[in-house]
């Protein structure tokens, strides 16, 4: 177990936010992935790293001071915390960030003060939040079991056993081979990578004039895309000129929809946890790009509430498109956790798209963006709508037809 938590480690700082000497890390970790956030640490010092900087957080905590804090401390957020994040800007740091939380930690929180929270952290860290987006910097999302975590996924499983089986799912996930000790996952990932990429280029040739999805559960979707969008996945190129992979594991291709050229109906394969709330069993009506009416069996004030975040809320930001047959969706564990439960299905998100999606993007300003059709929130939040039987047409300006999506996967050569 101590050699693959040391592969793994290595792999997120060598692969996935591929570290420069010299360069400063950031790891953004829960109190529970202590241990592995230093692994990562010492992976990124024998790599040649400058510095790195653990920035600490406690969701146990969290609920503590949502629960007995007044309301109106929820609409500040301390300068000094804005300027740590400012400062790993300017410095050019990598930064990893440890996504391992409760799925239920903060049901029953009340919703209007994780509004304001989201909002204040939201305004306060834009220019921070548009440089990650824009690529300006390498980052990496990765996960590491938790307790409370693996005892949601393995119900009714002892804490131990629980988290011995979502260590075996997270490394099965991150092409990290338990039965092959001299295995690689380096060139492992090295050539998903090119299978995501060659699907992207197959997209950006094409360039679609919009895609229409529909499936069993009622799905009869149209999204426009904008003219000169583009299609990325597996890797990225950040501002200097060095690839990264942002998301560990990572199966999908993804680009930004039209914000106002989206119409019809859209059904969640796969329930949404919303800042520790699930949201289950959605429905959306679109007209126009907005969402019109939006319906859910369980969590529909959590939905509201997202959807209410700001105007763009209300509207798509980004469009990925995931096999049905790949080892997260074959595995058949639902995550609660949307790093691995949105690799195993086609998904959508609600709120700002990638600029870098757009020919030029990263250089327009908002009124720009805005004029492309590019959509623009404080918030980002993935929703699945991928099944074993999802079809996607993708539709050329000329009004013909090319099937993308067949029975769930790729009908592309």
């Amino acid at each position: 177990m101590e050699k693959l938590l040391d592969k793994y480690a290595k792999l997120v700082v060598c692969t996935g936010v591929n570290l420069q000497k010299g360069q400063l890390l950031v790891v953004n970790a829960p109190i529970e992935c202590a241990d592995f956030a230093r692994r990562i640490a010492g992976a990124a010092f024998t790599a040649g790293a400058r510095d790195v900087k653990v920035n600490w957080s406690d969701e146990q905590f969290a609920r503590i001071r949502l629960e007995e804090a007044a309301a109106e401390v929820f609409d500040e957020f301390p300068d000094w915390r804005r300027d740590m994040f400012m400062d790993f800007k300017a410095k050019g740091a990598a930064v990893v960030s440890i996504h391992a939380s409760d799925p239920m930690i903060f049901q029953h929180v009340e919703p209007d003060k994780m509004l304001r929270s989201q909002r204040a952290a939201g305004k306060a860290l834009l220019e921070y939040r548009q440089a990650m987006m824009n690529n300006e910097l390498r980052w990496c999302v990765v996960s590491i079991p938790t307790e409370s975590w693996a005892k949601k996924v393995f119900a009714g499983e002892e804490g131990e056993q629980a988290v011995a089986r979502l260590w075996q799912a997270i490394f099965r996930a991150v092409r990290i081979d338990a039965e092959q000790e001299g295995a690689d996952p380096v060139e492992a990932w090295q050539q998903h990578v090119d299978f995501l990429q060659r699907a992207c280029r197959f997209m950006n040739e094409q360039q679609f004039a919009a895609l229409h999805y529909t499936n069993g559960l009622g799905t009869d979707l149209t999204v426009k895309l904008p003219k000169g969008h583009i299609w990325a996945g597996g890797a990225e190129i950040a501002g200097d000129g060095v690839r990264f992979v942002a998301n560990m594991p990572t199966e999908e291709i993804y680009t930004l929809p039209d914000r106002n050229g989206v119409d019809g109906v859209v059904y969640a394969s796969k329930p949404l946890n919303y800042n520790g709330n699930l949201i289950e069993e959605m429905r959306l009506e679109f007209a126009a790009g907005k969402v019109v009416r939006a319906e859910a069996a369980r969590g529909q004030e959590i939905l509201d509430k997202l959807l209410a975040v700001d105007e763009g809320a209300s509207y798509l930001g980004e469009v990925a498109l995931v096999q049905y047959d790949s080892p997260i969706s074959n595995s058949g564990i639902l995550f609660y956790n949307t790093l691995f439960d949105e690799n195993a299905a086609c998904h959508l998100a609600f709120g700002k798209a990638y600029p870098t999606c757009l020919q030029g993007g990263e250089k327009m300003d908002s009124v720009e963006l805005l004029q492309h059709g590019v959509n623009d929130s404080l918030v980002h939040e993935d929703f699945m709508i991928g099944t074993a039987d999802l079809a996607i047409e993708g539709i050329r300006a000329d009004g013909s037809r090319v099937q993308v999506f067949k029975d769930g996967n790729f009908a592309i050569a």
